[in-house]
């Protein structure tokens, strides 16, 4: 039978336009399933900082509401080394299928960009964002036996002082090396860094007086600060934070140049699919709505982020902003 070659060109256009439907169809179908039935395993959730730092303290604060949400267990695996970008790199490496996932920060996903130009990801390109989970406001803090009394003293002495003090961090990249980064170029100094596998153990030296200061994120100091084991000069925000209403902010003791704080994110690798992105948002949403899981974070001077900034695509724009940000500050460090 002659068949011509336009009716057997519409009839291939119609078979191939019925297939992509099918096909778009499947699809649909699957990633309903999908978000049904996910998670059918534990989760392990990779923490780019050693156990006890700010970081740790959020995602175990979080997940463990999220698990009960998700029914399966959230395991923390602590990954320390080069700032945190060690740990993300794995996770951008991992399979994304939402059981590996990252909670990272400033640092990780921000900072690292001019810090590293050799770096093995992008945090815009290599991740799908899930959800932010608190901002974290920084301090100036120090040894309980640093000389200086106030945040005043403190600009002078290490002005004047610049080649004998140093300041702990958890390394290149770490939001506390980042944040005093920026303290250090208002301040136009350079003292020595000593880096640390994470700000647990740096505070720690902090404690001990093995380093004279840091700047470091609140959940990581409130306990030192309120036990007398270190002192706190001042927050770098424009409010005192409750937890802590006795320590004065940067502008209110002399050095309103210096505002930074932190946030902590979670993130998944780029693929995921967006009914698990979905899945995983919602179970953060819900704990983040919990009254004990917002008691503990705001004990901890967490600030807790509003619905519209707990959204995939607001921590998409945050990120995307903070790069923006911290690229002109951080740039000159290289």
């Amino acid at each position: 039978m002659f068949v011509s070659k336009g009716i057997h060109m519409t009839f291939l256009r119609a078979l191939t336009g019925a297939c992509a439907a099918a096909l778009a169809s499947l699809g649909t179908f699957i990633a309903a399933a999908e978000a049904q039935t996910y998670p059918t395993r534990s989760i392990t959730m990779i923490v780019p900082f050693a156990a006890g730092g700010p970081t740790d303290v959020v995602a175990r604060i979080v997940t463990s509401h999220m698990a009960q949400t998700l029914g399966q267990s959230i395991i923390i695996e602590n990954v320390v080394g080069a700032g945190g970008t060690t740990a993300t790199t794995r996770a951008a490496r991992a399979a994304n299928d939402g059981y590996t996932l990252i909670t990272g920060h400033m640092g990780t996903h921000a900072a690292s960009v001019p810090l590293y130009p050799k770096l093995a990801y992008h945090p815009e390109k290599d991740f799908e964002p899930i959800a932010l989970l608190a901002g974290t406001p920084i301090l100036i803090l120090a040894r309980k036996d640093f000389p200086p009394k106030d945040l005043n003293e403190f600009v002078a002495y290490v002005k004047a002082n610049a080649e004998k003090v140093n300041a702990a961090h958890a390394g290149v990249g770490s939001v506390s090396h980042v944040s005093c980064e920026l303290l250090h170029s208002i301040l136009d100094i350079k003292p020595v860094g000593v880096p640390f596998n994470g700000t647990g153990p740096a505070m720690n030296a902090l404690v001990g007086g093995q380093v004279d200061y840091m700047c470091d994120q609140i959940v990581n100091a409130v306990p030192q600060i309120n036990a007398g084991t270190i002192k706190a000069y001042a927050i770098a925000t424009p409010e005192r934070n409750p937890s802590l209403p006795n320590v004065p902010t940067t502008a209110e003791a002399g050095l309103p140049k210096f505002q930074a704080q932190a946030w902590n994110a979670m993130f998944a690798p780029k693929g995921t699919s967006p009914a698990v992105v979905a899945s995983l948002n919602a179970a953060a949403v819900k704990a983040l709505d919990d009254e004990t899981v917002r008691k503990r974070l705001l004990e901890l001077g967490s600030v807790i982020p509003g619905p519209a900034e707990r959204t995939p695509e607001s921590l998409a724009a945050l990120v995307k902003n903070e790069i923006a940000k911290w690229t002109p500050v951080l740039k000159p460090a290289t």
